[in-house]
């Protein structure tokens, strides 16, 4: 989970910021909290997978990049066209999503 900017993302830093405190303190309540970190961030990538939901954010990301690559390529598209490629990426997303259940 990489934030924006290539930095850690905040489960990814929790995480890593109790890695470092049991490190250095090696105590039960620093192991315990690494333990606890570490299980949320499993839970979470598990649930991501398991509902799919890494694959509509995915869809959702190549939608807009779609669309911002027709503006690129189109700058003096008429709104129309634009209309037209817009709608076109959201039904790819819509039909991608709708293949997942």
């Amino acid at each position: 989970m990489a934030g924006g900017g290539g930095g850690l993302g905040l489960a990814e830093l929790a995480q890593q910021v109790a890695l470092w405190n049991w490190l250095n303190c090696d105590d039960e309540m620093s192991k315990q909290l690494l333990k606890a970190v570490t299980g949320v961030r499993v839970a979470h990538s598990l649930y991501q997978h398991l509902t799919g939901q890494d694959l509509i954010d995915m869809y959702k990301r190549q939608c807009i990049l779609g669309i911002v690559e027709f503006v690129k390529e189109h700058p003096r598209a008429s709104p129309s066209q634009l209309n037209k490629e817009l709608e076109k990426q959201v039904l790819l997303f819509a039909a991608r999503v709708h293949a997942l259940h």
